[in-house]
């Protein structure tokens, strides 16, 4: 009979708390980055180009933050 372990390694302690931090941190950066960039580019449009998208422009910063945040 064959047995198979997992061994799994748990940090803790100050390094581990900074490594989840610093993560966090470029996670919530590229999301904002998505948002300006997708209410840039919607809002560079025209309004017949957003009407042919079928978007009112009173909708762009929902439709970035769908997309940044998936909300």
């Amino acid at each position: 009979m064959a047995f198979a372990n997992e061994i799994r390694h748990i940090e803790v302690g100050f390094w581990a708390k900074f490594r989840e931090l610093r993560a966090n941190f470029a996670d919530r950066a590229q999301r904002r980055r998505v948002f300006r960039t997708t209410v840039t580019e919607l809002n560079s449009l025209s309004s017949r180009e957003l009407n042919d998208l079928g978007i009112n422009p009173s909708q762009i910063r929902s439709i970035a933050f769908e997309a940044a945040y998936g909300k």
